[in-house]
């Protein structure tokens, strides 16, 4: 977390509550230090899924949303913060400060809507996805951003929010759709970074959970290994079962624990089951291979997977790094719109694109710079598809340099709460919080947008986003 950013300062914090105005924010960095994000190494060690390892339980259930239009959540989250000018928002009108050495554009097969040129493949796919060209807001900082973009909340509520995930992860707990299965609800590809795995009061119970590499296959000395020691456990079972109650669900957790490393459950890790044409689709890059790995997991109940993409950060020399980036998430992206939407899963799966803010609109090629561009909150841009979204649209406009939006703003609660009503959860419903404040799965209106409306660089958002919602 930036300590410096104002928008953490206790100054900014919400009055509405006193006794939940002020909330600690430190307390959540104890939480990511006490609760380390669960990998294959835990559950290889079986054992500690007793009774005192209750805590990790939710990490083993999943189930889709019985009442939603969309089921699952694919986002593609570009950490560091791609060019919105180089990507989805080109301005090849405007002068060669602003367009950097990318002045030709990429025609989609929409009618009216162009893209960056280093995304040629994507661009054959504009009619599933909508452009999100009005994304503003306050922070060029990237924890308090991806804070933002993942929470769909602003800081100064005086809260500290759970990640869109683990929000899903506890509705679904909540309206009991998590019995039964053997794969968590909320997982990230292949790593963390940042404020990726936020749980906020809803605490570590609702982190995402990480696969590692249970992938790997599992040696057969291995295998019979753990399965002794399970065996271990079955045999010590009777012991303290004067608390039936707690003893039965920690068989329930631990048998589920079996399944992801022993049973087939394992098998929705393993992208080598895939065929090679499927895997030639999505190309041999950690990006591609994650992407593929994504729709397996949804394919297999996983409600929500964030798909982290690194190396966006590109203050300097973005020429010759987008000589990799670029290529990567265009294969990636179009490979999973096209596998999503040959397999039928589309209509239910909603895809998201974009990073934690834009890139200053001017290409910088003084040293030390050498052709960059800087972080930019005012004005982004993020790609939408499937789940309910309509495609071929754009939403929100920048002025002819990127600077600024122009039309449509949206928040990041805007997106966020739009996701969960086609989720079929309530944008305006509760959450727990351990000091009993009040808490909202979108912050209501007076915690957010209007106190940002004293900033003259940020744009309040408009609302849900209603124009490619169903009716």
């Amino acid at each position: 977390m930036n300590t410096h950013d104002p928008l953490f300062s206790p100054d900014s914090a919400s009055p509405h509550d006193p006794l939940c105005a002020h909330e600690d924010h430190a307390s959540d960095a104890l939480y990511r230090r006490a609760f380390d994000l669960v990998t294959r190494r835990d559950f290889l060690r079986i054992g500690a899924l007793t009774v005192g390892g209750l805590a990790m339980a939710p990490y083993l259930r999943s189930a889709p949303a019985s009442n939603a239009r969309a089921k699952a959540v694919i986002q593609l989250f570009l950490f560091g913060g791609p060019s919105h000018i180089d990507t989805f928002d080109p301005k090849p009108q405007a002068s060669t400060d602003i367009t950097g050495p990318w002045r030709k554009t990429a025609a989609t097969n929409v009618d009216g809507i162009q893209i960056g040129e280093l995304l040629p493949l994507s661009a054959k796919h504009a009619d599933k996805y909508t452009l999100l060209r009005g994304l503003s807001h306050k922070t060029n900082a990237h924890e308090t951003a991806t804070y933002m973009m993942q929470t769909g909340t602003d800081p100064r509520s005086g809260l500290v929010y759970p990640s869109m995930g683990a929000v899903i992860a506890y509705k679904m707990e909540e309206a009991g759709l998590l019995k039964g299965r053997a794969l968590p609800a909320y997982m990230t590809v292949p790593v963390a970074i940042g404020r990726f795995s936020e749980t906020g009061f809803l605490g570590p119970r609702y982190r995402s959970f990480i696969p590692g590499n249970l992938a790997n296959p599992i040696s057969g000395e291995e295998r019979a290994h753990l399965e002794k020691r399970a065996a271990l456990l079955d045999n010590l079972d009777t012991f303290g079962h004067s608390q039936k109650a707690v003893f039965e669900e920690a068989d329930y957790f631990r048998d589920q624990a079996r399944e992801m490393v022993l049973g087939k459950a394992r098998d929705a890790f393993d992208i080598s089951k895939e065929s090679a044409k499927t895997r030639e689709l999505y190309g041999d890059t950690e990006f591609g291979r994650s992407c593929l790995q994504a729709r397996r997991l949804v394919e297999n109940g996983v409600a929500y997977v964030t798909v982290n993409m690194r190396g966006w950060d590109t203050h300097r020399d973005q020429a010759e790094r987008y000589k990799k980036l670029m290529p990567e998430l265009d294969r990636g992206f179009s490979a999973l719109l096209t596998d999503l939407t040959e397999r039928g899963m589309l209509d239910s799966t909603i895809v998201t694109c974009g990073g934690e803010f834009g890139r200053t609109p001017r290409f910088m090629t003084e040293p030390p710079w050498n052709g960059g561009r800087n972080h930019y909150g005012a004005a982004f841009s993020w790609a939408i598809a499937g789940g309910g979204f309509r495609g071929g649209q754009i939403v929100g406009e920048t002025d002819n340099r990127g600077e600024r939006v122009t039309k449509r703003a949206i928040a990041p609660w805007d997106l966020s709460a739009s996701i969960y009503k086609l989720l079929g959860i309530d944008p305006d419903g509760t959450l727990p919080h351990p000091l009993g404040c009040a808490a909202y799965v979108t912050p209501r209106q007076d915690e957010t947008a209007q106190p940002a409306k004293k900033s003259t660089q940020f744009t309040p958002g408009e609302g849900m986003l209603k124009e490619i919602m169903p009716t």
